[in-house]
């Protein structure tokens, strides 16, 4: 059983399953431990002890996008499955994401525009803090609100014309297919 991301530009990484035979079927598993490999030349070792949380999203999000046809759940979380990543491997993570979301209903946490960018639907939330007190607030982003998010996400600190330009590009392109690497 193998599974990759397209168009990662590092195809060395593998996920191997040892333990017992694994026959993946609607009702489950056999039971087996996880070996991964994230870099070439490095052997594969369990799961568990080696893959950091991104790499753990990504990992399911790989296996969602594989076996999401088969499955039931009818609602998929991934928080910050975009962690450590960048440029063009958070344009394929969104449009793996993208591509999931055909069959499931997908809530994605993201500090990346690439990945924001591709969204239905895009909400803000920020948190406060007051009164020795921290609260957190959600907004729907749509228009300008969404522009100005994508671009604070892109940018930083400053907030530019250039990056606002560079918001709606990735917003108008969004729902374009992909390129092939």
């Amino acid at each position: 059983f193998e599974t990759r991301l397209e168009h990662a530009p590092d195809p060395e990484g593998f996920l191997e399953i040892g333990g017992q035979k694994v026959r993946l079927r609607p009702e489950g598993a056999d039971e087996g431990e996880f070996f991964f490999s994230p870099n070439p030349g490095e052997p594969p070792r369990p799961l568990a002890r080696v893959a950091s949380g991104g790499e753990l999203s990504r990992l399911m999000l790989a296996l969602e996008s594989v076996l999401r046809r088969g499955d039931l759940i009818p609602t998929l979380i991934f928080d910050e499955v975009d962690a450590g990543i960048g440029g063009a491997v958070a344009e394929v993570v969104g449009r793996k994401l993208l591509e999931v979301s055909r069959d499931h209903q997908v809530l994605v946490i993201t500090h990346l525009p690439q990945v924001a960018s591709l969204a239905d639907r895009h909400f803000g939330i920020a948190k406060r803090a007051a009164k020795g007190r921290t609260t957190a607030s959600i907004r729907p982003l749509d228009g300008e609100a969404r522009v100005e998010e994508v671009a604070r996400m892109g940018a930083g600190l400053e907030i530019t014309p250039a990056a606002r330009e560079h918001a709606k590009e990735m917003l108008r392109g969004a729902r374009k297919p992909a390129r092939r690497a």
